[in-house]
């Protein structure tokens, strides 16, 4: 979920608002703190303050995730143990990528499981290499895997192949979680399990109907809705980014509300492309 903020502040009576929409909608839980969250914009406090109105407006039978990825091991450490208190179910945690030639599959190794030792609740990876510059691949997920505390990984790229790729290297009960919208679909064929997208916070149904009909086998239904999603997905992201996600939520009910500087709203024009996007979407009839 993006973080709304008012005057320039979190906004949590906004978090609830979104929460219980999208809940309503079919969603099983929600992301806070995520990349659309605006997380390195936040500092710790601003962080808690997000977790803890997230945790009260998802009940307990919905899945609350935080993300907690810092570049410092031991920062990631406190803000887990903290996400933890605060309600968090699980936490997911972003490749550090500063240092991106230090960043290494052992140094993944290494700091994943200091993580999974130190962390109250389970941990997610969480790979998105067009943001980080870095890759965390098959492999070293599947080294991972072995971990009892590491449960799963959002992969965010849309590469389909190192997705499949992916399923084949880790163990069943390992979770696979689709990040990217435009391959939620094939994701999903491929074998991941779920999805953490961002198109969701404006057409949860239609994530959630192509989840639905992927496990039921009505594959023509799904495709159907992932050709209806896909090019609302790559407008509001991959051309608008943050400040298209909250414009287009803004049009579809939900707060979204200004992103925190140095993002700059969207133009005008943007939002004009956004509205008859969406309008699109909601035409069609599958």
């Amino acid at each position: 979920m993006p973080t709304p903020f008012a005057d320039g502040e979190v906004d949590t009576r906004a978090i609830g608002h979104n929460i219980g929409l999208w809940l309503r909608a079919g969603c099983g839980g929600i992301v806070a703190l995520g990349s659309n969250g605006e997380a390195p914009f936040l500092d710790e406090a601003e962080s808690d303050r997000v977790i803890d109105a997230a945790r009260g407006a998802v009940p307990r039978g919905r899945v609350l995730i935080a993300g907690t990825g810092r570049e410092s091991t031991r920062a990631t450490i406190d803000a887990s143990r903290r996400a933890a208190a605060l309600g968090a179910d699980a936490v997911l945690v972003r490749t550090p990528s500063f240092f991106k030639a230090r960043m290494t599959p052992d140094a993944f190794v290494r700091h994943y499981t200091m993580v999974a030792d130190a962390s109250p609740v389970p941990v997610l990876l969480y790979n998105f290499p067009a943001v980080t510059g870095v890759n965390l691949l098959p492999e070293t997920a599947a080294r991972l895997s072995a971990h009892p505390n590491i449960l799963g990984m959002k992969e965010s790229s849309s590469d389909i192949a190192q997705i499949a790729g992916l399923v084949d290297a880790v163990p069943a009960a390992f979770s696979v979680i689709a990040g990217s919208a435009p391959a939620f679909y094939a994701s999903l064929v491929v074998g991941a399990r779920g999805g953490i997208l961002a198109a969701a916070c404006v057409v949860p149904a239609l994530c959630v109907r192509v989840l639905d009909a992927v496990i039921a086998g009505r594959h023509a239904e799904a495709r159907e809705c992932q050709r209806r999603l896909s090019p609302l997905a790559r407008l509001v992201t991959g051309v608008h980014g943050v400040p298209g996600l909250k414009a287009a939520m803004d049009l579809c009910g939900y707060v979204g509300g200004q992103p925190r500087m140095p993002l700059a709203p969207i133009a005008p024009e943007g939002i004009e492309q956004i509205r008859a996007e969406l309008a699109r979407v909601q035409q069609e009839v599958v």
